[in-house]
């Protein structure tokens, strides 16, 4: 089955600072990026099935290129930061957030996911949408989710995930 990962477009969020499932906004620049977005999936439909994270900088752009009723998907949502949700990272003052940096792939932040429960929670996604009788899917997610989904598919490696995340707008496709 193909899949086609979507990442969504530019978030109105100032550098520095730490969000995953917080629901920020998009930057004023929203339209000219879906437009793109857009043209680019057109190379690829039809799709069998559109699932969409329930995060709206993702249903938003599902929405824009034509996918309205995608599927909400909790399951592909950006990891959850807990605590430290839209905190500058500069000011964290968690302990924990050394072990974060020194493990990611392992450490939670306080209150939310590890690399590894995020890993876990897109892996059961992928799992069960491969009992589906799909040949090609879509995928609106975040950038944390694509490159779980990268892994499971083993088009990268774990240890090389944070090095290959793609741009906003990005699309990639891979085979399960």
């Amino acid at each position: 089955m193909e899949v086609l990962l979507i990442r969504h477009t530019a978030v109105d969020v100032a550098p520095g600072i730490c969000y995953g499932q917080t629901d920020v906004p998009l930057k004023s620049t929203f339209e000219q990026e879906a437009e793109v977005v857009k043209g680019a999936l057109s190379a690829y439909e039809p799709f069998d099935a559109v699932y969409t994270s329930p995060l709206s900088r993702c249903a938003r752009l599902a929405v824009y290129c034509g996918y309205p009723d995608a599927v909400r998907e909790n399951r592909i949502m950006e990891i959850n930061f807990g605590e430290w949700e839209m905190q500058p990272y500069a000011e964290i003052k968690d302990p924990r957030l050394q072990e974060w940096y020194n493990d990611h792939l392992n450490v939670a932040a306080t209150g939310g996911e590890s690399f590894t429960l995020l890993y876990e929670r897109v892996a059961g996604f992928l799992e069960e949408l491969k009992t589906k009788q799909y040949s090609k899917v879509a995928l609106f997610c975040h950038g944390g989710s694509i490159l779980c989904a990268q892994v499971y598919a083993k088009t990268i490696s774990v240890e090389d995930a944070f090095k290959s995340l793609m741009p906003y707008g990005s699309i990639v496709s891979i085979d399960i």
